[in-house]
């Protein structure tokens, strides 16, 4: 086993263990600081088989930008994770469903290439080749549906995480566009029918009608 096998093994276990205490820790905190670790683990991993634009696209972007924002959030957000985790139970046939389904295509997905890693041999790269230009070069070509649907699926998270963390607040004001449509003119405009308003005079004051009086 060589110097670079015994490599790949200590990162692959660190990132699996990371990876299980990401989904199995209690305080969000502490699992996003695993995440930070598997983003790390994993950079690793790409630098052994020469992919360093992506190793450092990921520490950059997720560690670097993704997961502080998501630490602010945490920690400046009162959340409460109780009552998040109420519905756990109730959708885990569902989620555990949805995780059996992406194992078995990305198993099959692994198959149907029929990778031999005995016979492939160290990934050595040619001299003044750019991985970063070929990897564009087989994204938009080979790729480019793949890309497009990942592009897809991140736009509904996205929309789907926005329509959960959305919630009404009592002091705020906010303006319903349907009924700013529907609305007619006598809704905008009330005519109150009311008598004439006649003045009359005042009474005078005791001590000035005493006066007169005497």
């Amino acid at each position: 086993m060589t110097f670079q096998s015994i490599i790949f093994y200590v990162f692959a276990a660190v990132l699996i263990i990371s990876a299980l205490r990401v989904i199995t820790a209690k305080n969000p905190v502490h699992a996003a600081m695993f995440l930070v670790l598997s983003f790390f683990t994993a950079a690793a991993l790409w630098l052994l088989i020469y992919a360093e634009f992506l190793a450092i696209t990921l520490i950059l972007v997720y560690v670097g930008a993704v997961m502080v924002l998501f630490l602010f959030v945490v920690m400046m957000l009162d959340i409460n994770f109780d009552k998040l985790r109420e519905g756990f139970w109730k959708h885990l046939p569902i989620a555990a469903t949805v995780a059996i389904l992406m194992v078995v295509q990305m198993a099959l997905l692994l198959m149907g290439k029929a990778i031999n890693l005995k016979d492939a041999g160290p990934i050595v790269p040619a001299a003044g080749a750019s991985n970063t230009k070929e990897l564009g070069r087989i994204l938009y070509t080979d790729y480019l549906l793949p890309f497009e649907l990942a592009a897809v699926v991140l736009l509904v998270a996205m929309v789907a995480a926005i329509a959960l963390t959305l919630r009404g607040r009592k002091e705020s004001k906010s303006q319903n566009v349907g009924d700013q449509v529907r609305v007619k003119a006598g809704d905008r405009l009330k005519i109150v029918k009311m008598d004439a308003v006649v003045d009359v005079p005042a009474a005078p004051a005791p001590e000035v009608a005493e006066e007169k009086k005497a």
